[in-house]
């Protein structure tokens, strides 16, 4: 009894101390995953991805994905500056990389390493449809999506284990879950399985980055347009797995763009 009383205790005070306000959003999220504990295996994990696919280099679709890529931090950087939060960014090392592939699909380590598949690139057709994916997969990095749902993960192992003092083990536990949640592997191209929330949330912190790195958001509804033109009928497929469906994602847009050009404007971007 005093030992389910002393767990209980400390995964309540897990939850107390893990909970953490996110600056773009203003929400309360829990996170013990610290970044200084992910990034080393992200960054380790992408540099191997790297290793085992074909990098394109020096193409005009790959100088693409980099002016892009570098537009789209330099607008979180802004965005956090604004509202006092820069070192936020600490321990960031961003990185954009085009990546033979068919898969109709892009990803965004924690951290800002970024991958985007060639064939993603016959439905972006243009740097503001680029921006679209690369908006949206950067704000899953910037909103610690990837981090949060180990930390769900960490939590119920803790729970069902029984563990009395869950802190003390955290490391040894975390590589577990890193293994087990985080590994790349074959599969790696949908990153974790966000929940319909976190796609969500990314979709619309994704237009904010978007429009203050100078793409009309309005250009986003296109993009997803292809996209669901692409799926056929099939969804959900490979990109969209997990995800909401095509229609409800660009409703779910439609009425957040105007917010994403408020805060363009607050930087001086209109549209």
């Amino acid at each position: 009894m005093k030992k389910s009383v002393l767990t209980l205790s400390v995964l309540l005070a897990m939850l107390i101390s893990a909970c953490s306000t996110n600056p773009f959003t203003g929400k309360q999220t829990f996170n013990i995953v610290s970044n200084s504990e992910i990034f080393p295996t992200a960054f380790q994990q992408y540099d191997q991805f790297l290793t085992e696919n074909k990098v394109i280099k020096g193409t005009a679709q790959a100088n693409m994905v980099t002016s892009v890529g570098q537009k789209i931090k330099a607008a979180a950087e802004k965005y956090l500056a604004s509202v006092g939060q820069s070192a936020y960014l600490e321990g960031y090392a961003w990185e954009y990389n085009l990546v033979d592939s068919k898969d109709v699909n892009a990803w965004c380590m924690p951290g800002g390493k970024i991958v985007v598949y060639t064939g993603i690139l016959p439905i972006t057709k243009d740097e503001a449809g680029l921006a679209t994916v690369m908006g949206h997969e950067v704000a899953h990095a910037l909103l610690n999506h990837g981090a949060q749902r180990m930390s769900r993960e960490a939590l119920a192992q803790y729970g069902a284990a029984g563990v009395g003092v869950a802190t003390s083990g955290k490391s040894e536990a975390t590589q577990q879950i890193f293994q087990q949640a985080y590994g790349l592997g074959a599969q790696y191209g949908a990153i974790l399985p966000f929940s319909r929330s976190n796609e969500n949330e990314a979709d619309e912190i994704g237009l904010t980055l978007m429009a203050i790195a100078g793409y009309n958001p309005d250009r986003a509804i296109d993009f997803w347009k292809r996209m669901q033109a692409n799926a056929g009928g099939s969804e959900p497929m490979e990109f969209l797995s997990t995800h909401p469906s095509g229609t409800t994602r660009i409703s779910k847009i439609t009425s957040e763009i105007p917010n994403a050009k408020a805060q363009a404007a607050k930087f001086g971007v209109k549209f």
